[in-house]
């Protein structure tokens, strides 16, 4: 089946007066039709960066120097390549074909301006041949999707707990029916009881639109309960890639095994749990390597000197020396 979204050798650089800052570092990533890919990774590992390069919406002083992000919708007869799209053409794929839910509703929302409003300068921008009442109609019918009621139209965000306000965020990503809804910690700031509600609305749109979802936190626990499958992404790259479930009862990437250790379960023995020693390398810096070798407790030396990709190990791609040669297996 062909990807509905396709990322190669994706880079990103910050610009800064020292010189540029890896941020991203030839990411590659394949999302399928209604499925949900989870990316996790601790804070500065690029996650949100990607994010913005795969959506188009990079500032500066960050930029795009390699790779492509191809987009093949439903109706397309030839896959969109969104890194080459500029213009009016870049305007009219973005919201439109993919959106995004950003970090951080409120700041997200405009203060000044009632909810309706906001959701109609999308049809002003997209759909300009509506009416007014057709574009009424339309903010109504979003807002019910959502499981909002008919007065939050009139509300000011200020106005809005914190879950009703990402919920208009979620409305605002679904209202031109895109193909890809591209999720910067949509819940991160929510409680645990106004997140499950979040989440179990998002799956069921998910089910009944059949959009596909890259859903980006640093809650991995929170991905092996709602992604099909996970990227692990560390100092700029995936290191692990495959499905949830292989991911959780056998991952093979020691950073991987690190996270998964980091928190408890509710239903397993009581154990000692440790974090991960040391902290990410600074990206500023050319990495000789596996970026991960200082804080790995199964380095060897290729690992300091020689770099290396993701590659198939028992159902899921990994990117470690442990699987070049002896293809030993790392457990939690």
């Amino acid at each position: 089946m062909t990807p509905v979204l396709q990322v190669r050798n994706l880079h990103v650089d910050y610009e800064t007066a020292a010189g540029p800052v890896h941020a991203v570092r030839g990411v590659d990533l394949d999302v399928h039709r209604g499925e949900l890919v989870g990316i996790v990774g601790e804070s500065g590992c690029g996650k949100t960066t990607l994010a913005y390069a795969i959506t188009r919406l990079l500032r500066a002083p960050a930029h795009l120097t390699a790779g492509s992000v191809t987009f093949q919708g439903v109706h397309d007869t030839a896959p969109v390549s969104v890194t080459a799209l500029t213009g009016s053409a870049l305007r009219k794929f973005r919201w439109d074909r993919m959106s995004m839910v950003f970090q951080g509703a409120m700041n997200a929302l405009n203060p000044v301006q009632r909810v309706s409003a906001q959701l109609q300068d999308l049809f002003h921008a997209h759909r300009p041949q509506l009416t007014k009442a057709e574009r009424r109609t339309r903010v109504g019918e979003l807002l019910d999707l959502v499981g909002l009621p008919e007065r939050v139209a009139r509300s000011y965000p200020h106005q809005l707990s914190g879950g009703m306000r990402q919920r208009v965020m979620i409305a605002m990503a679904l209202a031109l029916d895109p193909d890809v809804v591209v999720m910067d910690e949509p819940t991160t700031a929510l409680d645990v009881l106004v997140q499950r509600e979040i989440l179990d609305a998002l799956a069921e749109l998910r089910r009944r639109l059949g959009f596909a979802v890259v859903f980006i936190t640093h809650d991995l626990s929170l991905l092996l309960e709602i992604s099909d499958r996970i990227a692990v992404m560390y100092a700029g790259r995936v290191v692990e890639l495959g499905d949830s479930v292989k991911l959780r009862e056998n991952p093979r990437h020691p950073y991987t095994a690190g996270l998964l250790n980091a928190f408890p379960t509710l239903r397993s023995e009581r154990r000692d749990r440790h974090g991960i020693p040391g902290h990410p390398p600074d990206l500023a810096v050319p990495i000789a390597g596996c970026a991960f070798a200082d804080r790995c407790g199964f380095v060897r030396p290729e690992c300091t000197t020689t770099d290396v990709t993701l590659r198939p190990v028992g159902g899921t791609d990994v990117a470690c020396h442990l699987y070049t040669a002896e293809r030993q297996e790392v457990s939690g």
